[in-house]
């Protein structure tokens, strides 16, 4: 399905009856709704799945994206897309589900329109203080330059492909005769300033660049993304199941995408040191987070699959829809989906 929305021409990948019940999937960096194909092969045909395009991946419109505003660009689409009544029924509260960034979307979603969302599952989520140090700055210019020439090869550390086999998930077996359409979702992705990376800004500060205005990486930084006080204070707290992989190396209390990281591993050089740059504890600082959302009065349950890397739904998708069942039937009911996690 194709339609406008804030001016945008979006994509959305549509399965189901108009009045089964809603999902609505937000896909990550890097990626596009068919990412969410393996699992959604997985659901049940009368359930209403929607997984949007968002700006600037997939087939929808390359729309710039104001970093200053964290992920709200994305979000304020995605409310758009709620209010279009050939995409769900008028006043439908979805399930939502979020991955990597989409986490990040979802939770901007929930705090501006609560009333919009019936459960949250939120996917090896980006940190609700954002993610990492530098910016649109800290991005690999192989990766990026690569990802502009659509490369498909996997002759290098930081081609696509390469980044797909051994970040987005742990066992590349695990993406088999997938891998060729979720390479295309990565390639998807929009390149420039006002998009994948974003406007790389100079510091005097280490690691020599600081987050731009412009673009998704500068979205996701802590300087203009920090949604943690806000998500704990949101008046109507619907359950949220946080599913995660032992072995991921994107978000993690060690996280490979972390240049304070790998500064303290001595991987990049000049790290002034743990005082003045630690390392991001991503998965502390989202379970410290949703334990005060629980004592506010909401609940959540966190799911840790073992051996499994940063995209559960592909690694474990007949697991991960076991879950999605259970929140989407609790969802129905009236009834939580889970139980805070101590």
């Amino acid at each position: 399905m194709k339609l406008t929305a804030r001016g945008i021409r979006q994509n959305l990948l549509v399965r189901g009856p108009i009045d089964g019940p809603p999902v609505l999937l937000v896909h990550g960096n890097c990626s596009s709704g068919a990412f969410w194909e393996p699992l959604v092969r997985l659901l049940p045909e009368h359930w209403r799945i929607v997984a949007p395009d968002l700006r600037g991946y997939g087939e929808t419109e390359t729309a710039p994206v104001d970093a200053t505003r964290g992920l709200r660009d994305f979000s304020d689409d995605l409310l758009a897309l709620l209010d279009a009544e050939e995409v769900f029924p008028a006043g439908t509260r979805p399930v939502v589900a979020g991955h990597s960034m989409g986490c990040g979307v979802a939770m901007h979603l929930l705090i501006d329109a609560p009333e919009r969302v019936s459960a949250l599952v939120l996917e090896a989520p980006l940190s609700p203080y954002g993610l990492g140090v530098g910016g649109a700055g800290a991005a690999n210019p192989d990766f990026v330059a690569r990802l502009a020439a659509g490369d498909r090869t996997a002759d290098a550390p930081a081609s696509p492909r390469t980044i797909l086999r051994t970040c987005y998930v742990a066992d590349p077996a695990s993406l088999g005769a997938d891998e060729e359409m979720l390479l295309d979702t990565v390639l998807s992705t929009a390149t420039g300033e006002g998009n994948y990376p974003g406007d790389a800004v100079a510091s005097e500060e280490w690691p020599g660049a600081a987050p731009g205005e412009r673009g998704v990486l500068n979205a996701m930084a802590p300087r203009w993304f920090n949604v943690a006080d806000d998500l704990v204070a949101v008046p109507a707290k619907p359950p949220v199941t946080w599913v995660r992989g032992d072995g991921d190396v994107i978000v993690s209390d060690a996280s490979l995408f972390d240049l304070a990281n790998l500064g303290s591993l001595g991987l990049v050089p000049g790290w002034p040191g743990e005082e003045r740059c630690p390392p991001q504890p991503m998965i502390a600082q989202t379970r410290e987070v949703l334990e005060r959302y629980a004592e506010a009065g909401g609940s959540y349950e966190e799911i840790v699959y073992t051996g499994v890397g940063h995209s559960p739904h592909i690694e474990r998708a007949s697991d991960f829809a076991g879950v999605l069942r259970r929140v989407v039937e609790g969802a129905g009911s009236g009834a939580a989906s889970g139980t805070a996690g101590r």
